[in-house]
């Protein structure tokens, strides 16, 4: 793989040493996570999608949940200490995070946001999110990720 074809949540791991599988898809049509998991070939229980919130408190947020499944904002909010939470708009995520939508990886965003991530998450040997840029997904134990980031298990729907 050339450098230039790498993300910057891809760098950072190579930086850091932390083993991963890249695994790209192509134009499949992949729009929403259970095409990017079915473009994969892989179980949509074991490919995890990047939402990111705003609390109550103003406070963001990042929640990892399979991508059949839905965030429950309470559950969220519980697990974030927040009274509520809400999806930030479409237009925020590329200046807060530096990522656009389907392509935000939890791994290089502009700020270090706490994370959470649905509990199934430890059910796997390794898990696939999102690379950092559409088309590109990541795959690893959840074990290594936490060397990157601190993420918190937790339950989201």
């Amino acid at each position: 793989m050339a450098k230039d074809n790498k993300t910057n949540a891809m760098r950072k791991l190579d930086s850091l040493k932390i083993d991963y599988t890249e695994h790209y898809y192509t134009d499949s049509g992949a729009v929403a996570g259970t095409d990017t998991a079915r473009a994969l070939g892989e179980d949509p229980a074991r490919v995890f999608k990047t939402l990111v919130t705003v609390g109550k408190s103003g406070n963001h947020y990042v929640f990892m949940v399979p991508v059949a499944e839905e965030l429950n904002l309470k559950k969220a909010a519980a697990a974030a200490g927040e009274k509520s939470v809400a999806m930030i708009k479409a237009k925020e995520l590329l200046p807060l995070t530096g990522y656009v939508h389907g392509g935000c990886s939890p791994i290089g965003m502009k700020k270090l946001f706490r994370t959470f991530i649905h509990m199934t998450a430890v059910d796997f040997d390794t898990i696939y999110f999102s690379g950092g840029k559409i088309g590109f997904q990541v795959e690893m134990p959840l074990s290594s990720l936490q060397k990157v980031i601190p993420v918190i298990p937790a339950e989201l729907f």
